[in-house]
């Protein structure tokens, strides 16, 4: 009777400071994974105060959230959608894929953390946060602009790679060969490409088995075939993240956004539990000595994702400043970064990993929303000074007025012969 009254304490105030956090983030509009974090090390291994009883029914719950947060994910796409991108960004995902996977691979290798490290690191520095970055474009009013579909592309593009990088991360985590390995990613492979046809030729069907128009029933048949899938995926080796993924996929129309309305509140308690999870098995103390290279890599992978959105912007026949602000929404990273190293932490592949990717992520989380608010006006400004200082002044015109430089930007964004207002 101690124990459980000593565990509903414990629970019940993460739960409500958890809360008070959230609302804390909310006021002044930013991110609040980066405050669940700092909880989770204050509550963890070396902080103030670790928890006791609470901690094994944290981690069922953190295991929760990361069913959740990835059904979610596949409720906000078709397998429609899920081709068309495939058919018509993939090259904007291999660059993105090169450009930010690359340097968190190189810092493993450096620190000597071993190629499995690396391969873990690669998909921390990778993967950009969708949740951060769907915010950060509601609050600057940026949903209708022209580079916003863009950023999403690269973003399903990336979600989509999960579904093969997680298996091949969970099998190199597990100590898998060569052979084993294989089969393990073949069957991810097959799963995946078979839950996508499903979707795309009986996706109605699938959807109108699971509707209903009681909101009990519709959540909890939603729910448990998510957590059943899941925990088959889990047992074929494959994740349980990529089978809630999968999940949320095959289900389209009424009943996606239905199970999207009644999810949302729970994605959020036990997202936030996960992040809080995370932060437990990490201590403080480890923090500093990865500092340097969590900041390094921040720095750098920052850059090589404005490069990424610039250059997918630029393919899609955006103009400059559309560039700029595509490559600075890029930047933020958040759940799916902690996501991965999470597995790592789990199979104790390599102490430090988790600290660095706390710190990496607390870094960026908070860069994220600046670069995607100033990049574009930092770029203009620098812009024009370079061409002041490498054009030099033109004599004015007969009439007094000096003369345009014919090579100068349009004073509004010019996309296909169109500016933003829609004017040709």
């Amino acid at each position: 009777m101690h124990s459980s009254a000593v565990f509903l304490i414990e629970f019940g105030a993460i739960i409500l400071g958890l809360g008070l956090l959230g609302r804390f983030a909310g006021r002044f509009q930013f991110s609040p994974i980066p405050l669940y974090l700092l909880a989770g090390l204050a509550f963890g291994e070396g902080g103030l105060l670790p928890l006791g009883t609470s901690e094994d029914f944290v981690a069922i719950g953190a295991e929760i959230g990361v069913i959740l947060l990835l059904l979610m994910l596949g409720l906000e796409y078709t397998a429609s959608d899920l081709v068309s991108n495939l058919k018509t960004q993939y090259p904007a995902g291999l660059v993105d894929a090169v450009l930010n996977a690359l340097p968190g691979a190189v810092m493993a290798l450096l620190l000597g953390w071993g190629p499995v490290a690396a391969v873990v690191l690669a998909g921390v520095t990778w993967i950009s946060s969708s949740g951060v970055i769907a915010k950060v474009l509601g609050d600057l009013g940026r949903l209708g602009n022209r580079e916003t579909p863009v950023v999403l592309s690269i973003l399903v593009l990336e979600d989509l790679s999960m579904a093969v990088y997680l298996p091949i991360v969970t099998a190199l985590l597990a100590g898998a060969g060569l052979a084993a390995g294989s089969v393990t990613l073949a069957i991810a492979l097959g799963v995946a490409g078979l839950v996508l046809l499903l979707a795309v030729r009986y996706g109605r069907h699938i959807s109108r088995f699971v509707s209903s128009d009681d909101p009990e029933k519709l959540l909890l048949v939603v729910l448990g075939l998510t957590l059943l899938v899941a925990g088959l995926a889990q047992q074929l080796q494959v994740s349980a993240a990529v089978g809630a993924f999968l999940v949320g996929i095959a289900l389209s129309g009424e009943v996606a956004e239905g199970a999207h309305n009644l999810l949302a509140p729970l994605r959020d308690l036990f997202a936030a539990v996960f992040f809080v999870f995370f932060g437990l098995h990490t201590d403080p103390a480890s923090i500093p000595p990865v500092l340097l290279p969590a900041l390094t890599l921040a720095v750098v992978t920052a850059l090589t994702k404005i490069a990424t959105g610039y250059w997918a912007a630029k393919r899609a026949g955006i103009s400059a400043k559309g560039r700029w602000r595509a490559g600075g929404t890029l930047v933020a990273r958040g759940e799916f970064s902690i996501v991965i190293a999470g597995l790592a932490v789990t199979a104790g592949i390599e102490p430090s990993l988790g600290p660095l990717a706390t710190a990496y992520v607390l870094i960026l989380v908070i860069l994220g929303p600046l670069t995607a608010r100033y990049t574009e006006p930092l770029a203009t400004r620098l812009t024009a000074r370079l061409g002041r200082r490498a054009t030099p002044e033109r004599p004015a015109a007969a009439g007094g007025e000096p003369e345009l430089d014919p090579t100068a930007e349009a004073p509004h964004d010019v996309v296909d012969g169109q500016d933003v207002l829609g004017r040709s």
